[in-house]
């Protein structure tokens, strides 16, 4: 996302963000996208974007915030979101 230029999409078929040794974003197998925030965060925007948490293969994706197909359309606030989420997993203690 060229909004988001402190770090770089990886993954060829599935593609995903990590930094600090986490990852912070993916997409599904269903086309869905989860972004990882901390667990007050992630209860906020479940309740702000009238979301979920974020399952990914049936799993449930702790951390993770399903982002709605609503928002997708919107790249400001998509990569405002990104970024906040980039800024959550470096404030953690390196892996």
């Amino acid at each position: 996302m060229s909004k988001c230029h402190r770090f770089e999409r990886k993954g060829k078929t599935m593609p995903y963000t990590s930094a600090n040794g986490y990852m912070f974003s993916l997409f599904n197998k269903a086309g869905e996208i989860g972004f990882r925030f901390s667990k007050e965060v992630q209860q906020k925007y479940i309740k702000k974007f009238d979301s979920s948490i974020y399952k990914s293969y049936n799993a449930v994706m702790k951390g993770y915030v399903l982002i709605p197909e609503q928002m997708l359309s919107d790249l400001d606030i998509l990569a405002k979101y990104l970024n906040e989420s980039f800024d959550y997993v470096m404030s953690l203690e390196p892996k």
